[in-house]
C-alpha cells in the first residue's frame, strides 16, 4: 500500500504553515488528475485546471470556516488562512473565488469532445460564481452560525456546475 502523503500531512500543516487550506486542497482534489487520467490514459489541462480549482475553492470554503475557529486556534497556537488574512480575508477570499472561476472555465474549454455543450456547461461555471457571490454578500466574519451555514453551501456551489456539466454530456 503506498503512503498518501497529501493525505497524511493535512492534519500536521497547522503546525507548520499557515496555509493548512491549500493541503486540504491537494488532498481533497487529487482525484480530479486520477479520474482524468483513468478515463483518458494520460493527463491533460483540463484535468490541472480542474485539480487548480479545486484547491482555489478549497482555499475559499475552508479560510470561511477557519473563521468559526480563529480566536480559539490563536490561543493553541495552530495557524490557518484564516489567522494570516484576518480582517483581509474578503479580498483573499474574491481572489480564490475569481481563480477557482476562471480555472473551472478554462477546464471546460480545453476539454475535448465538448462542442456545442461547452456554453451549457458554461452557464454551470457562471452558476457556480455567482453562488460565491452570494456568499461573500453574507460574509460575517465574527458570525460564527452565519460562516458554518456558508460554509455548508458550499455543497450547493459544487451541484451547480456538476448539474450543468452533467447536462452538457447528454447533448
Amino acid at each position: 500500500m503506498k503512503c498518501k502523503w497529501h493525505v497524511l500531512i493535512y492534519p500536521f500543516a497547522k503546525r507548520f504553515t499557515y496555509w493548512p487550506q491549500a493541503f486540504l486542497g491537494v488532498a481533497f482534489n487529487w482525484g480530479a488528475l486520477l479520474a482524468f487520467a483513468a478515463h483518458s490514459g494520460s493527463l491533460a489541462a483540463p484535468a490541472a485546471f480542474a485539480f487548480a480549482c479545486g484547491i482555489a475553492w478549497t482555499l475559499f470554503y475552508d479560510t470561511i470556516y477557519a473563521h468559526q475557529d480563529v480566536e480559539d486556534d490563536a490561543l493553541i497556537g495552530v495557524k490557518s488562512t484564516a489567522r494570516l488574512f484576518g480582517d483581509q480575508s474578503p479580498k483573499y477570499l474574491r481572489g480564490f473565488q475569481w481563480a477557482a472561476t476562471a480555472l473551472m472555465a478554462l477546464a471546460v474549454v480545453t476539454a475535448a469532445d465538448l462542442g456545442g455543450a461547452a456554453a451549457l456547461a458554461l452557464c454551470g461555471v457562471a452558476g457556480f460564481w455567482a453562488h460565491m457571490r452570494w456568499q461573500m454578500g453574507q460574509l460575517v466574519l465574527d458570525d460564527s452560525a452565519r460562516l458554518l451555514r456558508l460554509f455548508r453551501s458550499n455543497r450547493d456551489a459544487g451541484l451547480i456546475p456538476a448539474l450543468f456539466f452533467a447536462a452538457s454530456a447528454m447533448l
